[in-house]
């Protein structure tokens, strides 16, 4: 097996990162040789142990991205969640917890100077909108996945960095929120992409395999030439 063939190694280690009295679980994957990072923004009772993340993020760093899986719900959070679901709609809360994660990859010895992405999954695609304008120059990619980048709201017109959103042909109702997003997006290079025959999981045979690729081809041709 030669080197082009030859699977990367990857280090893997838990982090911490504390926001006021909260403190945020995650796991940082690093790849050898990687030229950029995705966070990755989980949405809906989601958590970094997301089978369907940890996949997209395996592919990624197949690819030479290094990924950062997050809670942005601490665990008391997420049982209050369980039994409200309010928590997981305040894009707020969420995109602080966002910025305070991407203020940390900035500033970790092992990702500075890396240019950063975010890969985010329902109600967590709006909150990597809106965080994404809050570090225009940090923040160089932005794909959604099933997303809902409407609650990025007055953010919209703002977002600069290159925003793909993926949407399953099925999701009838996520394809409609997630048009009239791509008209408000401010970004220049942007694009909805829908997936035949894929529900709102992406559970289909074959389906969250594409939304991979296509997540790995946009984060690498708009993330590989932004390092700072």
């Amino acid at each position: 097996m030669d080197k082009a063939t030859a699977p990367r190694r990857v280090v893997e280690q838990g982090v911490r990162i504390e926001i006021g009295p909260a403190a945020l679980e995650g796991t940082l994957g690093i790849p050898d040789l990687a030229h950029a990072v995705v966070l990755f923004a989980h949405g809906s009772g989601s958590s970094r142990r997301s089978p369907r993340n940890q996949f997209v993020a395996r592919q990624l760093r197949a690819a030479g991205l290094a990924t950062l899986l997050i809670d942005l719900l601490t665990a008391q959070e997420e049982v209050i969640d369980q039994q409200t679901t309010h928590l997981r709609f305040n894009i707020g809360l969420l995109a602080n917890r966002l910025i305070a994660a991407t203020d940390w990859l900035v500033n970790d010895s092992a990702t500075a100077g890396l240019p950063i992405g975010y890969f985010g999954a329902s109600t967590g695609g709006g909150a990597a909108l809106v965080a994404a304008v809050q570090r225009p120059q940090d923040v160089k990619a932005v794909v959604s996945r099933g997303g809902r980048p409407d609650l990025a709201g007055q953010a919209l017109p703002s977002v600069q960095a290159a925003t793909l959103l993926i949407v399953g042909g099925e999701d009838d109702q996520v394809i409609r929120l997630n048009e009239e997003a791509l008209s408000q997006l401010g970004a220049r290079e942007k694009q909805l992409t829908i997936v035949p025959g894929a529900s709102h999981l992406f559970e289909e045979p074959g389906k969250l395999e594409e939304v991979a690729r296509l997540a790995t081809s946009w984060f690498s041709h708009y993330l590989r030439h932004q390092a700072h």
